[in-house]
């Protein structure tokens, strides 16, 4: 495995580069879709493929809990539990653990927690979190952190940010120490920033990381309450410092403008919930802002979602139609739906890299904002009800 730098951007610090993986390779910047417990919801892997989905991330706390990464690694990894012979990402577990503040008990030595299925308990160490990782067989997988809470005080978040070092050196020595490969492919260990929405610790915390020589790095913890001018001067903060060569993940972010800022700042890699769960509740992306597709102005609409997108349901459906599904509460709104918001960020990613190949990311990303934007200037529409 192996990341190579082909251009940067003259005028930000946008990057467009390349992942090579024993399952393909990926093309960066890139936009991951987030296949939770196996799946990206209300789309087959064909479908992902059809999208030209590069790469898609699971979690490991839901995969851990319900079916069980042995049961997974013992039918031939991830890959082949889902059919998808293509690159996949898969998280710590961190984040959905401490996220479930009520049910979880943290110490030095790991987490001890309830399982949100049934009660059960469980206990995840950074030991323990790459073991279930390797039995998944993903090919990128991620140090066990602690995602600090927002909002905290400096103590809170240094405290927290230290024990992410720690426990980055943990994953990377069990890691390290692994005995054999549990599958036949290459896996890359990625490390994690984190330092809440403090400067000092968010940039203190990436250059101990890069002492411990990770070949990837990300930056957590962000994209939870703060403002959005104050996540966008972490990630400038958190990337400054890390090394050229090598690829950077921003984890859980976000809207299509996150998207434009962060890889402006040098950002390769980007995983979000939002173009599927907003999907599923007929929140539809556009050119030129968001539509609502349940509210009643759309009601006889024969109009494509976005007449400029070239997705198969923009080709064939119309909003009316699209309309009648989500009220219907049919299955196929949310497949048509996520379909056309997935295409939305993938196309958008694909235009990208292509406007820093040819040194015009800057005027891409100003065209891009000023239509984008100029949604949030129109009244607010008013849904039936």
């Amino acid at each position: 495995m192996k990341f190579e730098l082909l251009t940067r951007d003259e005028k930000t610090q946008a990057r467009r580069g390349r992942i090579f993986t024993d399952h393909g390779e990926i093309q960066t910047p890139i936009f991951m879709p987030v296949g939770t417990a196996g799946t990206v919801k209300g789309m087959t892997q064909q479908h992902l493929a059809e999208l030209g989905a590069q790469i898609i991330l699971g979690n490991t706390y839901h995969l851990y809990l319900r079916p069980g990464h042995q049961l997974i690694s013992d039918l031939g990894g991830l890959h082949r539990f889902i059919s998808w012979d293509h690159p996949i990402l898969t998280d710590s577990g961190g984040f959905q653990v401490f996220s479930q503040s009520d049910l979880r008990h943290i110490t030095e030595e790991g987490v001890s927690f309830q399982s949100h299925l049934d009660g059960s308990s469980h206990f995840l160490s950074p030991e323990r979190s790459i073991d279930i990782q390797m039995h998944l067989g993903a090919d990128i997988i991620m140090a066990f952190d602690e995602c600090t809470p927002y909002p905290c005080d400096f103590l809170v978040a240094r405290e927290s940010m230290e024990r992410t070092l720690r426990w980055a050196a943990r994953s990377r020595q069990a890691f390290s120490a692994s005995e054999r490969k549990i599958h036949p492919h290459d896996q890359w260990l990625f490390g994690i920033g984190q330092g809440g929405i403090f400067a000092a610790l968010r940039r203190d915390c990436i250059d101990r990381l890069i002492d411990l020589d990770f070949p990837g790095y990300a930056v957590g913890g962000l994209s939870v309450g703060e403002s959005k001018s104050l996540m966008y001067e972490m990630v400038y903060h958190s990337t400054a410092s890390l090394p050229l060569e090598k690829p950077r993940y921003l984890m859980g972010v976000g809207t299509p403008l996150d998207l434009l800022e962060s890889i402006a700042a040098g950002v390769d890699m980007f995983d979000c919930v939002l173009p599927t769960r907003n999907g599923r509740n007929g929140w539809l992306f556009t050119r030129s802002g968001h539509i609502v597709i349940k509210n009643a102005r759309f009601a006889r609409d024969p109009d494509p979602i976005d007449p400029h997108c070239r997705c198969m349901v923009c080709r064939t459906y119309s909003r009316a139609y699209l309309r009648h599904l989500f009220q219907s509460h049919e299955i196929l709104a949310s497949v048509l739906n996520t379909y056309h918001n997935l295409y939305f960020y993938l196309d958008m990613v694909g235009e990208i890299r292509d406007a820093i190949s040819s040194c015009r990311f800057a005027e891409y990303a100003h065209a891009f904002k000023a239509a984008y934007e100029a949604d949030s200037k129109q009244p607010e529409e008013v849904a039936e009800g």
